[in-house]
């Protein structure tokens, strides 16, 4: 970038520490001042849109600036804007709890509200222990995790994640969790196909629980899509095996459906696609449309009683938060919910989902270093190797994607990788147009890209 620095770029840049960035990148990749935003579409100080592809971190629904959750927001921000939520409540967190109850898979019956996704894995991973504890399996004090996982960056959950990026620094910190080797379906080690495959990788978790259940509180996971991992997808069938593993060892499922939950993979919730009920669900993201902080763990009333009691057992589950259920995130999801119900949304996601396939398929398909695309729902992914045959992946230090991306940015594409993954997560209101728009400039970054690294073979 080679224009001097705006005035809100300078002050930005001598006071403000950005989140999963080397600050001295800024240097000469400054942060894009974002002005306004609507539908699709961000706007820079300058008037510059982009098409925002990843819907801002993979929170926004229904656009930036939707006029009906905007309207709910403003309403309820003139009535009453957030309350202690210990020994009291209000009618938008009642309500909230009330559709969740009804949308999340049968036998989740309870809500506790948190404020954010890491906060909701610490409140998951805390009852779950908690209740072994009060249940009389005080041996259960460990987690079972995946191999790539991620669920958020507070301690507890870098205890589950497995991505090194963000865990290997805070080792000495960490929990002693039981790591198992997750799916890869695109370099799977029995050479099978996601559609036709009985999900042979299950033996790894199999195998652990099988040595450490009695050790064992909970087996956390991303449905579906391990996300931060570079949108690593896998069948149905991996989670169905994984219910009833929990189920014959005793141990709880945590399903964490921040990232997928509320349409992503095509179904409201991706358990759905296996019809599995875990333990506990978390949910946050897209909760909220986009709008404002706000998270969620659902779980059975089986885990809830164990914890109801005389208060001088000091049983209950003192875990709090400021923010907990804040009445404005509260109206706001009510909003969001609301309109799943009241609009053809999903089945707008599987078609445009179709949309989407169709057309990455041809663009990217046979590019060069382009060693899958693959997608699910409304989430796609293309992988990028250094060798399409060996699927061998570019070196990290390489930051193919990072260098994509900054071409990207220039043409008015806001992508933002994982590693050597580039992938779409646009909003649900996204048109044909845009994300044929989105589709293509893509392309044309990473045929830059190449281009001018002298690589690019046509």
């Amino acid at each position: 970038m080679n224009q001097p620095f705006t005035d809100l770029q300078t002050r930005d840049l001598q006071y403000v520490w950005h989140p999963c960035s080397q600050m001295k990148d800024y240097e000469t990749f400054p942060p894009i001042v974002i002005t306004k935003g609507q539908g699709v579409w961000l706007y820079d100080e300058q008037g510059q849109r982009y098409l925002d592809a990843v819907s801002s971190w993979w929170v926004n629904l229904f656009g930036h600036a939707n006029p009906r959750i905007s309207q709910a927001l403003s309403e309820q921000a003139f009535t009453l804007e957030h309350t202690i939520f210990a020994n009291f409540t209000h009618e938008p967190a009642i309500r909230l709890a009330e559709k969740l109850v009804a949308l999340t898979p049968i036998g989740l019956q309870k809500v506790f509200f948190a404020d954010n996704g890491s906060s909701a894995i610490e409140v998951a991973l805390k009852m779950s222990f908690q209740y072994h504890m009060q249940t009389g399996k005080s041996a259960k004090k460990r987690f079972l995790a995946l191999t790539d996982a991620y669920h958020g960056e507070t301690i507890g959950a870098l205890s589950v994640g497995g991505v090194g990026l963000y865990n290997d620094i805070y080792q000495s910190l960490l929990l002693d969790t039981v790591r198992a080797k997750g799916p890869d379906c695109f370099r799977c080690p029995f050479q099978k196909e996601p559609a036709s495959c009985h999900a042979p990788c299950s033996q790894f978790i199999e195998e652990q629980l099988k040595a450490h259940h009695q050790e064992i509180t909970a087996v956390i996971i991303e449905p579906l899509i391990q996300a931060a991992a570079g949108m690593k997808m896998y069948p149905p069938v991996y989670l169905k095996r994984l219910r009833a593993l929990c189920t014959q060892y005793d141990v709880h499922l945590i399903a964490d459906e921040i990232a997928v939950g509320f349409g992503r993979t095509g179904t409201l919730f991706a358990c759905e696609q296996a019809d599995i009920t875990p333990d506990f669900m978390c949910l946050s993201k897209g909760l909220t449309g986009g709008y404002l902080p706000l998270s969620v763990v659902v779980t059975t009333n089986e885990i809830y009683s164990a914890f109801y009691d005389d208060y001088g057992t000091m049983k209950a589950f003192l875990h709090s938060h400021s923010y907990s259920g804040n009445t404005l995130a509260c109206r706001v999801a009510l909003e969001v919910l609301t309109i799943f119900e009241e609009e053809p949304v999903i089945e707008m996601i599987q078609r445009k989902g179709q949309w989407m396939q169709a057309l990455a398929m041809t663009a990217f398909n046979e590019m060069p270093y382009v060693g899958e695309y693959r997608q699910m729902g409304l989430v796609g992914a293309i992988e990028l190797v250094a060798n399409r045959a060996t699927k061998e992946p570019f070196a990290s230090e390489a930051r193919i994607g990072y260098q994509i991306y900054q071409h990207a940015l220039a043409k008015g594409l806001l992508l933002r990788p994982l590693g050597n993954v580039l992938y779409f997560m646009p909003p649900y209101i996204i048109s044909e147009e845009d994300m044929r728009l989105m589709i293509v400039t893509a392309k044309e970054a990473i045929e830059q890209f190449f281009q001018e690294r002298g690589e690019y073979i046509d």
